[in-house]
């Protein structure tokens, strides 16, 4: 355990790194809003600020309830980060959507995803209220942000990123994640990413495996991505680690739908390149009839893929990134 790490946990209103003692890591619990009872919902907040000044990198995991692999990455991270060779500060939030952790649901309390709703609203539904104030009382103090995300429930992720590739800290905040995918993906309104992107704060969205789960080797490879971040970027005078495999880059990608329900099988692991007109899928009835196979419509790589059989007309079939 890192002795430099202090036990006394305090309930704040609101972040401020400048106020955090230097050469010190220090969790804090945010007071974020109330439930239905008034009891507090406080958020986990983690701060190593380094002895020297410098910016501010922010790692936000579980936006959603159900992507898990970010939080032992943020926990590691401060477990093997010496602050006192740190320049500039580390804020890790490891639950951002505390809420829909504790019901182990994907979606906030009022069934909204709160990725889609961001910068949110100071007066607006429960949802909104929520995600304003994250972004007013903790992302608003960051310099860089990088937030770990899995796949939803019923399918599986290759380890990749989603960046703005014509930005050039953004690219190469994404190359330095040894990831085995990038998707060059320009910020989209409402969410974390693209709220940062419109406050002038570079940032990605590291997709980190699966939902529900503890993936050891996924986890291993958002450390050494956030461990590059740091040394690149003079946080840390440690060597950045380079990739035995060379990333994939896809200028584009897109969703394969069924247009029919049944169950379904998806063929292709995922980092599997598919050629056009390459089976990828097969559709059963409920009596085990194929009715139905799906080709690849051009040539791709499978980012991620469905693994629920049971799937209803207009559901997900792959990810399909464009090479």
């Amino acid at each position: 355990m890192n002795t430099q790490i202090k036990e006394n946990i305090q309930v704040i209103k609101e972040l401020n790194v400048e106020q955090c003692p230097k050469g010190e890591i220090n969790r804090y619990w945010l007071h974020l809003v109330n439930d239905g009872m008034g009891v507090p919902i406080n958020v986990p907040i983690i701060v190593a600020r380094g002895v020297e000044d410098g910016k501010t990198l922010g790692l936000t995991a579980a936006v959603h309830g159900n992507e898990l692999n970010g939080i032992p990455v943020i926990q590691r991270i401060f477990r093997e980060i010496d602050v006192r060779e740190l320049k500039g500060n580390i804020v890790g939030v490891p639950v951002i959507n505390v809420p829909s952790l504790l019901r182990k649901k994907r979606r906030f309390l009022d069934g909204v995803d709160l990725n889609h709703i961001m910068p949110g609203s100071p007066d607006g539904t429960v949802s909104q209220v929520y995600a304003w104030r994250i972004i007013e009382r903790i992302v608003k103090q960051f310099d860089y942000l990088i937030d770990l995300h899995t796949a939803s429930n019923g399918r599986i992720n290759s380890y990749y990123i989603r960046a703005d590739m014509e930005d050039e800290t953004v690219k190469k905040m994404a190359l330095l994640q040894n990831s085995q995918i990038i998707v060059h993906n320009p910020p989209n309104d409402g969410t974390l990413r693209g709220t940062a992107d419109e406050l002038g704060i570079p940032a990605i969205t590291l997709e980190v495996g699966n939902p529900n789960l503890f993936q050891k080797g996924m986890i291993r490879d958002g450390l050494t991505g956030i461990h590059n971040f740091l040394a690149y970027f003079g946080f840390t005078e440690d060597e950045i680690e380079e990739s035995q495999d060379e990333t994939v880059i896809c200028p584009k990608s897109y969703w394969v739908y069924t247009d029919m329900g049944g169950f379904l099988s998806v063929h292709p692991p995922v980092m599997h390149q598919l050629a056009p007109g390459e089976v990828m899928a097969t559709m059963r009835n409920v009596f085990g009839d194929t009715i139905k196979e799906y080709y690849a419509p051009e040539a791709g790589i499978v980012i991620g893929k469905s693994v629920s059989p049971v799937n209803q007309t207009g559901g997900r079939i792959l990810h399909l990134g464009i090479i």
